[in-house]
Formats: structure tokens, C-alpha cells, sequence
């Protein structure tokens, strides 16, 4: 996968999956401290520490349409590499947490990507879902909560083109916002 964007994805439809109801999303960029950092939350059927340990090993795979299962033991490689890591926290029945965090400086790190298409599929790939997300850039934060969108469409379907839309824009406009920088303030 060429940006972070895409393993995201990934794990948040491991997530669904796992029949979770709600996943929380959230990502950290600090320029400052020099790292980005993601994690993924659900409160799905979560995993023992055999699994856990087994789901980093790219020769492991729950899927039955292929052998291998190369999303996180790849993600794994690519932080580390980017003098970062990934863990995953888990309990049967409690949900998972999967974390991952690189140098945001380093040259080997792939881009954080398309996170608002990334976000968009997911909330009308899964409207069933209770999507949080969190993106911080550096001390700013855009907060985005469906339920909130849910309730106040009622009936009307986040798949609807007009509703597509206006996710997009919302999510463009709100991670927009927190990485422009700040006006200056004149005396």
C-alpha cells in the first residue's frame, strides 16, 4: 500500500468484521515532536494474545479467499523502519486497538493519503457503524462524529449523492482547517 490512507481502511474493515458497532479512528500529526501516529478502536469480538501475536505474521491469514495476510505485518515493517511500531491491544469480546506511529520526518515514510475518500467509503460502505473520527494536527483538532449526522437526517440515507457530497466537504473543510496555520494577530 502506497499511503497510510489505504491501511487504515484496512483495519477499520477488519474492524466491521469483527462485528464491532462502533470504531473510533484517530490520527496525530505533531511537526513539533516529529511524529504521526494513528490508531484504530472497536469495540468488536476482539482477539486472545495468540491471535495478536499471529495477525503480524504475514503468513497468517483468518481470510479463507487467501493464504497470506500482509496489511499489518507490512504496516508493522514500514513504521519500524521509519524508526516507529505498531501494537495491537486486545480482549475477547472487549474490542481491539490497533496503533502505529512512525518519524514524521523520515524520508521512507509513506504519505498519510486520501483519509477523506478513506473516511467517506467507510461511513456509506457501513452506515450501520458508529464512526468517530480524530484528526490533531500539531495542537489542532478536528472532531467528527456521525451519530450526530445520523440523527439529524432521520430517514434520509448517508448514501445519497447530495449527503456524499456534503461528508466530503465537511471532512475536506475540517482537516483543512486544522492544518492551516493560525492568522496573525495584530496589537
Amino acid at each position: 500500500m502506497r499511503e497510510l490512507a489505504l491501511h487504515i481502511l484496512d483495519i477499520a474493515e477488519n474492524s466491521v468484521n469483527a462485528s464491532s458497532s462502533m470504531v473510533r479512528i484517530s490520527i496525530h500529526e505533531n511537526t513539533v515532536t516529529d511524529r504521526l501516529s494513528f490508531s484504530i478502536t472497536d469495540n468488536g469480538k476482539g482477539m486472545d494474545e495468540e491471535l495478536v501475536r499471529q495477525v503480524v505474521d504475514p503468513f497468517y491469514t483468518s481470510r479463507t479467499t487467501r493464504r497470506v495476510g500482509l496489511g499489518l505485518p507490512l504496516l508493522k515493517a514500514a513504521a519500524e523502519i521509519c524508526n516507529g511500531g505498531l501494537t495491537i491491544i486486545s480482549s475477547v469480546n472487549k474490542g481491539a486497538r490497533v496503533s502505529c506511529w512512525f518519524q514524521h520526518s523520515h524520508v521512507d515514510r509513506m504519505p498519510l493519503g486520501d483519509m477523506v475518500s478513506t473516511m467517506t467509503m467507510l461511513l456509506i460502505g457501513y452506515p450501520d457503524i458508529h464512526w468517530i473520527y480524530r484528526y490533531e494536527f500539531n495542537d489542532r483538532l478536528f472532531e467528527f462524529d456521525d451519530e450526530y449526522f445520523k440523527k439529524e437526517l432521520g430517514d434520509i440515507a448517508l448514501s445519497e449523492p447530495t449527503i456524499i457530497s456534503f461528508l466530503r466537504s465537511h471532512l475536506e473543510e475540517g482537516m483543512h482547517g486544522v492544518r492551516e496555520p493560525l492568522p496573525l494577530s495584530l496589537p
